[in-house]
């Protein structure tokens, strides 16, 4: 099998009717007024009214789109853009080279949105609790959606030991990388970082022994 045009790029993906263009974008015009009111007065100071009066809608609408204030920083549109990327790579190229393809992509997909939304996401995920809670609660989430494309390429089933501990961790060490870059002044390239952490899940740890 050869590689594959991704089936999510812009010249694949069918074009979205206008109910959906309309959603996706309200959901932007909810998630460009909490930064913009975060960065102003920071994240306990902002509320729910606040953001929808900036946003031009009202408070239900917000909480229709977004159940709690934290998922308007957590959540995007990119988990199933990625899984599908996973799933277009070649059959019988290696779990881990695709992978590090996905996690490429979804970085480039977080800085495309703004370098600076990227850096405030992970800072607020480093820095405020109610965020990283919430961020491990949909790490299930997530988890679920990778747990199937794993075992779609790896022959094992989604409910399997290996395959639960094999994505979680993935998963959980993408989170470390976030909180590590922003606990560090954000210095570094967020590319090499995750693909320092995947060299760890793949290889262990590094010790002077070896």
């Amino acid at each position: 099998m050869t590689a594959a045009h991704s089936p999510t790029s812009a010249a694949d993906r069918p074009r979205l009717g206008l109910r959906e263009r309309k959603k996706i974008k309200t959901r932007e015009a909810i998630r460009t007024a909490t930064y913009a009111l975060i960065e102003e007065q920071g994240y306990d100071a902002t509320t729910i009214d606040q953001i929808a009066e900036r946003a031009e809608v009202s408070p239900s609408t917000v909480f229709r789109y977004f159940p709690t204030k934290e998922d308007i920083v957590l959540t995007d549109e990119y988990d199933a853009i990625l899984l599908d990327e996973l799933r277009a790579r070649p059959a019988d190229e290696p779990l881990t080279h695709s992978l590090r393809y996905v996690m490429r992509r979804a970085v480039t997909l977080g800085m495309n949105e703004g370098p600076e939304v990227t850096r405030l996401r992970a800072r607020l995920i480093a820095e405020v609790p109610a965020v990283r809670a919430r961020m491990f609660e949909s790490m299930a989430a997530t988890g679920l959606l990778l747990r199937r494309a794993v075992a779609e390429r790896s022959g094992l089933e989604p409910d399997s030991l290996e395959v639960r501990v094999y994505a979680m961790s993935l998963i959980g060490g993408l989170m470390e990388v976030s909180m590590y870059w922003a606990e560090n002044g954000h210095e570094g390239e967020l590319h090499d970082l995750m693909n320092h952490a995947l060299d760890v899940l793949e290889h262990g740890l590094p010790t002077e022994n070896r």
